[in-house]
């Protein structure tokens, strides 16, 4: 029974097993006894992870990761038989961890989509990681570096209330534009290949040269649509937004759908059907999108939810908007 206790046991492992750990977790193993200077062994991780092994005490050895494992990740830590106690004692017998990786930092992503150019603000930090460092760039992604966001110059307040207020879903329309460029499922959802298109593109410098837009909508009379594009207003023009039987909801959107023409179907609310061609359209929210609208005249409530433009305007529109843009109406 004395020489039972006296076997070199695992007495603890981190992170525990119960829930998903972070990609760059500092897995640390600490024995019952304390540790001879020197091993035949050590450690394991698969799949392998950069980084390296070091004695933090006595009894305790933690994992420094250099890089990240990728999200959804299963890891096994294997702990082999074979480690010797200063005392002499040996560990008998192999122990093991099952893991999951988590989702990484909401921050990074914000600080990735921000670098890429997806956002209308931009990344000021003195310890972000090199862009083409891979194992640098994949241990960011859950130890973001310190860093603050700056909104650019020239965005409407608008903007700026939704960047403070609503910044989910700034980053969705960011999202949705950066997974249509990437040929990415377009859902505004984070996905174990969302975040590995993300730091592929950072580390192949793959940024988004189209640069930002920002489309309000205004139903002050008469009613107008501003473009920004970068900061700078681009387009400004008559525009009509919905009749009181069936108006155009106030709020924002991003854009998912553009069609560059189609004929818009449906009932008007005398009971009549309608079969419009319409041109340079985009769907921002169900069946509302900014699309050209042959009138009489723009600048007042005409259509049925649309915000209808002048074909000239709408064509220039059409050259800004993408998918994820967001269409605020106000």
């Amino acid at each position: 029974m004395a020489a039972t206790a006296q076997r070199l046991r695992v007495v603890a492992v981190y992170p525990a097993t119960r829930g998903a750990i972070a990609g760059d977790a500092a897995f640390t193993v600490r024995f019952s006894q304390v540790l001879a200077d020197s091993q035949p062994v050590t450690p394991s991780l698969l799949p392998r992870l950069a980084g390296r092994w070091r004695k933090v005490g006595p009894r305790t050895l933690r994992f420094f990761a250099a890089s990240g494992f990728s999200p959804g990740t299963r890891v096994i830590l294997t702990v082999p038989a074979g480690f010797r106690a200063a005392g002499g004692s040996t560990l008998s017998r192999p122990v093991r961890e099952h893991y999951v990786v988590g989702e990484p930092s909401t921050v990074r992503l914000v600080q990735l989509l921000a670098t890429l150019g997806y956002l209308p603000v931009h990344l000021v930090s003195a310890q972000n990681p090199p862009a083409g460092d891979l194992r640098a760039q994949m241990r960011a992604l859950y130890s973001p570096p310190l860093g603050r966001l700056v909104l650019g110059r020239g965005w409407p307040a608008s903007l700026r209330s939704l960047w403070t207020g609503q910044r989910a879903l700034v980053i969705r329309g960011a999202v949705m534009d950066f997974q249509f460029q990437r040929g990415l499922p377009m859902t505004g959802i984070l996905t174990p290949a969302l975040w590995s298109a993300l730091v592929s593109a950072l580390v192949h410098r793959q940024y988004n040269h189209a640069g930002y837009t920002y489309v309000v909508a205004s139903e002050a009379s008469p009613e107008t649509l501003t473009l920004y594009h970068n900061g700078v207003v681009v387009l400004r023009t008559l525009a009509n937004t919905g009749i009181s039987v069936s108006p155009t909801a106030l709020g924002t959107y991003p854009v998912y759908e553009r069609l560059r023409s189609q004929v818009m179907q449906g009932i008007n609310p005398n009971g009549v059907p309608y079969a419009d061609p319409v041109q340079f359209v985009s769907y921002f929210n169900g069946g509302d999108a900014v699309h050209y609208m042959p009138r009489a005249a723009y600048g007042y409530p005409q259509s049925l939810g649309c915000v209808e433009l002048p074909y000239a305007a709408a064509a220039r529109a059409w050259g800004y908007i993408t998918y994820g843009t967001l269409v605020t109406v106000t």
